[in-house]
């Protein structure tokens, strides 16, 4: 692969309000040179070396090139000084779930997700987790229908067969953001948790979940802890950036492409459900 490039350092930090969600939208390389794998730490370049196809490890590549200088950005650390790390478990005492900036206080929150030539990077001050899909065959979504909750089975069943697709999708984003919020990913079994349409108040207790506005032929979501609505602002970032020397400074400038507000969910807001209870805590205690 060729020589790494080393581009310079943020000289200042984007500001991140405690309400401030900040999407990065990174699309595959543009360019056929191999993307600069020297600015990854030994772990990330193991993984690369063991994808197959050479556009996946391109896309893994660029992918983790661009969440370094997107992070460098926030933190004025050049993207090969930052150390990315697992959680720190109080129970275990050891590292795992989220990835984390190791030893730089004050770091914010990242996630990241790619899939199908595009990437994206989330920021905020608060646990987060994003995810991004390619709009699936109906031959997946009836493959992958038995791993979802009952009632978020009987809501995408309920959907027109042409727009099943993208409303699985949709769902399927929501539920990995979050349990990449959580820290557990697919460790977790999928049918555990409500994130469907129909009855927001079953949704997880403490956290936002929403969709988010891509471009065509991919959906996508993030999850926040904690109450209210968030301030969402996305930032494309052009593939040919991939390699350029000035990249940080370029992704320091960025003015948002969209920005929009993701609402915090309404427990009053429910629709009838056959296999969902609907009715409030306090209700169904006394029922029971």
């Amino acid at each position: 692969m060729n020589h790494p490039l080393d581009p310079h350092p943020a000289r200042g930090a984007r500001q991140l309000g405690p309400s401030d969600l900040h999407l990065w939208l990174l699309p595959a390389p543009a360019s056929p040179r191999d993307a600069p794998v020297g600015e990854l730490d030994e772990d990330e370049r193991r993984r690369a070396a063991a994808y197959r196809r050479h556009a996946d490890r391109q896309m893994y590549v660029a992918a983790h090139v661009g969440l370094r200088r997107v992070l460098s950005v926030y933190t004025g650390v050049a993207p090969r000084r930052l150390v990315i790390g697992r959680e720190w478990c109080e129970e275990c005492g050891e590292r795992h779930g989220r990835p984390v900036l190791v030893d730089l206080p004050g770091a914010p929150e990242f996630s990241l997700s790619h899939s199908h030539g595009l990437a994206l990077v989330a920021v905020a001050r608060t646990r987060v987790g994003v995810d991004v899909q390619a709009l699936p065959s109906p031959a997946t979504v009836d493959a992958c229908l038995p791993l979802l909750h009952p009632a978020e089975r009987q809501e995408i069943t309920r959907v027109p067969d042409e727009r099943r697709p993208t409303a699985f999708a949709r769902l399927w984003s929501r539920k990995e953001a979050y349990l990449k919020g959580l820290g557990t990913g697919l460790a977790r079994a999928a049918d555990l948790d409500y994130l469907g349409e129909g009855a927001e108040s079953w949704r997880p207790a403490g956290w936002t979940v929403r969709n988010i506005p891509l471009c065509d032929g991919h959906v996508g979501a993030a999850a926040l802890a904690g109450a209210g609505d968030r301030r969402a602002a996305l930032h494309p970032v052009p593939a040919d950036w991939l390699h350029a020397r000035d990249a940080v400074d370029r992704i320091l400038a960025v003015e948002p492409g969209l920005r929009t507000v993701l609402r915090a969910h309404d427990p009053s807001s429910v629709r009838p459900h056959d296999l969902i209870d609907t009715r409030n805590r306090k209700e169904r205690a006394q029922a029971s």
